[in-house]
């Protein structure tokens, strides 16, 4: 998926996806996760590439989460439950979204591109995750809905987090 460069960017389209993207980091840092899950559709889907294949593909490549609609369902169930030790209790997170930019295709749905930073903070400790965000967005009445959520790692490796165990 590529944004393509334009002179004459659509201003509205822009602040209509930083809006949507702002209102999704609100639900995350707040841990509100079955409401977020309302944010896909039922296509939708959630990628990770790995540190060192950052430009993957899902179809051949292997991916830190590579998940469809279901198997998200079932990671924010267990996300919300305290069998998930990595994150009971939650971690505090707060995320910065940057950059956006934003551009409407033929089909009428929207590539959306944004840089991140998620600060995360457990047991004394603060680990910063940061990359770009590359989505493919479909209308949904006055807002937006993922076809496809992918958060690329600047990282060049997990270290020291060891893993994600928190949405990007």
């Amino acid at each position: 998926m590529t944004v393509t460069s334009q002179a004459h960017t659509d201003a509205g389209l822009v602040r209509s996806v930083e809006d949507f993207l702002y209102f999704e980091a609100d639900l995350l840092d707040e841990w509100r996760l079955h409401e977020w899950l309302t944010l896909f559709a039922e296509t939708g889907r959630y990628l990770i590439p790995s540190t060192d294949l950052p430009d993957g593909d899902p179809t051949k490549d292997l991916f830190l989460v590579q998940d469809d609609r279901f198997l998200l369902e079932q990671r924010v169930n267990s996300l919300q439950t305290r069998a998930a030790h990595a994150e009971y209790p939650h971690s505090r997170t707060r995320r910065m979204v940057t950059n956006v930019k934003a551009s409407e295709r033929e089909d009428g749905t929207v590539e959306a591109r944004a840089n991140f930073a998620v600060f995360r903070a457990r047991n004394g400790k603060v680990d910063t995750y940061f990359g770009r965000y590359v989505h493919l967005l479909e209308r949904d009445g006055a807002g937006f809905r993922f076809l496809v959520r992918k958060s690329v790692l600047d990282l060049d490796a997990l270290r020291p987090h060891g893993k994600v165990s928190i949405i990007l």
